[in-house]
């Protein structure tokens, strides 16, 4: 088989490395793709939002499988494009996408179904979500509607800070039109547990469960990143919790979304929200989860292209997930000033450590050859280390350790990835 991917993260990379163990695949593009990505696929310099230029890649290259990677080109239809030039492609299609392309479409889907979510709101207009905050309760969460790179969400602690939101998401437009719409949602409080899974329209099978650090800054502090770390399984997803999520949250969205005419194929990731009332939803993502993905696949032992094909063909019912007894943490290298301004191009050394290490990973997320035979930094979130231990204090141990192989300038990362280890 031949298999383009299309994205250039670090959750790419993760697809693509996992793809390429598959006995089925016999060559791998990836369009655009980043350095890392290049040592296991052939890049091709066509952006993610191109359709035309990449359904005319795949045909002229006979792609037996497109897998499409980020968010925006699903919600703008990526899947649609592909199908319609007759292509085999995994991911959902543009009706389907809006469970994370919006966030009012999905909190509504949740209310009209009895799918566990925080209270909430909907406002077209600054004016009048400025006039509801004023009774609000506080601290409250702010949303913008659309896709913001996973960082179009403010939790406000005074009536002051969420009027600032509001200014921040609706007027000044800090996310485009991603906040010409905005939810505002009660504060919730609780473990955060991200959960993937695959989907074919009608069967899910869950993954297994991971947690995510969005914080810049250790301690959660700083602003909000795309994920500087993350670790799989949580010690908070109990059986009790899967249990419940399983009957009342996984099923119920998969079963809302076909009932809705928009049947869901591809990956749905759950944040969750572990409340003292149970667990409810935070938010959907119509994709693979990223850095989530970077410790989620590592530990699969099933062939990933048997399951997008099962996705695909309405077979996931004869499928069964099965993950490594083990644990994993990713710990991001990010370029210093990550998320505001930071400088790029410079030098990265110590990849070749991880060559024939058995356990032991770097994702590449924003890099790039440099014309010299050197991969230089390209980005904000630069890699991901990723390794694997018997349980998750091995694991951190591990991925911190392996973090000192790496040098690049500016080199910048959190201290307490899986921290909350020590608490379980």
């Amino acid at each position: 088989m031949k298999i383009l991917i299309t994205g250039s993260g670090g959750r790419e990379h993760a697809i693509a490395w996992k793809a390429a163990q598959s006995k089925k695949v016999d060559k791998i593009y990836c369009a655009p793709g980043n350095a890392g990505i290049a040592q296991i696929a052939e890049c091709v310099d066509i952006g993610v939002m191109d359709f035309d230029k990449l359904t005319a890649f795949a045909r002229e290259k006979e792609i037996d499988l497109t897998v499409i990677g980020p968010d925006d080109p699903l919600a703008a239809g990526a899947v649609d494009a592909f199908e319609a030039a007759g292509l085999r492609v995994f991911g959902p299609r543009k009706n389907a996408a809006v469970l994370e392309g919006s966030k009012a479409f999905s909190k509504d889907l949740m209310k009209k179904y009895n799918i566990p979510t925080a209270a909430y709101e909907t406002f077209d207009s600054p004016e009048a979500a400025l006039r509801y905050l004023e009774t609000a309760a506080m601290p409250i969460v702010l949303k913008a509607d659309g896709l913001a790179l996973g960082k179009g969400v403010l939790i406000c602690k005074t009536r002051e800070e969420a009027r600032e939101g509001v200014r921040t998401l609706m007027l000044d437009k800090q996310f485009g039109s991603a906040g010409d719409r905005i939810v505002v949602e009660e504060f919730m409080t609780g473990r955060e547990v991200s959960v993937l899974s695959f989907v074919d329209g009608k069967t899910i099978r869950i993954m297994t469960s991971a947690q995510d650090h969005k914080r810049a800054g250790d301690g959660d502090t700083g602003l909000n990143t795309g994920g500087m770390g993350t670790f799989s399984p949580s010690p908070f997803y109990t059986k009790e919790v899967d249990a419940f999520c399983r009957e009342h949250i996984f099923q119920p969205t998969v079963d809302a979304m076909r009932a809705e005419g928009r049947e869901f194929k591809g990956i749905i990731f759950f944040g969750l929200m572990l409340t003292d009332k149970g667990p409810k939803v935070l938010e959907f993502n119509a994709r693979f989860g990223d850095p989530e993905t970077q410790v989620v696949l590592p530990r699969m032992k099933n062939d990933i292209v048997d399951v997008f094909e099962a996705c695909i063909d309405g077979t996931l019912d004869q499928v069964e997930l099965d993950f490594e007894d083990n644990a994993a943490v990713c710990v991001v290298l990010a370029s210093k000033g990550y998320p505001e301004h930071y400088e790029k191009g410079y030098p990265i050394t110590g990849l070749e450590a991880f060559e024939d290490r058995e356990g032991y990973y770097v994702f590449h997320a924003g890099s790039r050859a440099d014309g010299s035979g050197r991969i230089v930094t390209n980005g904000g979130r630069v890699l991901g280390v990723t390794a694997l231990g018997a349980d998750l204090k091995e694991a951190r141990k591990n991925a911190y350790g392996a973090t000192e192989w790496v040098r690049f300038d500016n080199k910048y990362m959190r201290n307490d990835i899986g921290k909350a280890i020590d608490e379980a």
